[in-house]
């Protein structure tokens, strides 16, 4: 994948952070793999009781459930945390008719009417902003 169509890829995947109203599993898988974790997904004729949903991502040697990263806002600052340590961060309620939450990640901003799905836009922006380069985890 090139550096352009990544970018274009963490732009789209933020605009779907902050158009939908819910959390969504395929939604944390792809941002999961946007983010550069390797992924593997759910299989849909062997899945189980005990398989993960959405599917399994490698930490280290290690492989682990994927997050819900569009529904839980400590998920998506521990991914945060992860992929850039270094970065300022805020996230806020904006009151109105309806709810919802604005986040700034490293000067992008990203809304959402879950914070966690704010956070998500917002992370997804400032790699876009940096080319689509994404750190090793």
């Amino acid at each position: 994948m090139t550096s352009a169509e990544r970018r274009e890829k963490l732009l789209a995947l933020a605009q779907q952070c902050e158009t939908t109203g819910r959390p969504d599993r395929n939604l944390d898988t792809e941002i999961y793999e946007a983010l550069g974790f390797t992924v593997r997904r759910k299989p849909t004729l062997l899945a189980g009781p005990r398989t993960p949903p959405g599917g399994i991502y490698q930490q280290g040697a290690l492989w682990k459930a994927i997050g819900k990263i569009s529904a839980e806002i400590d998920v998506a600052v521990s991914v945060l945390r992860q992929k850039a340590p270094d970065w300022n961060w805020s996230l806020h309620s904006i009151v109105a008719e309806e709810q919802s939450f604005e986040a700034l990640v490293a000067g992008s901003s990203g809304h959402g009417a879950l914070a966690s799905l704010a956070l998500c836009a917002a992370l997804l922006k400032a790699f876009a902003a940096r080319g689509g380069k994404i750190t090793e985890s």
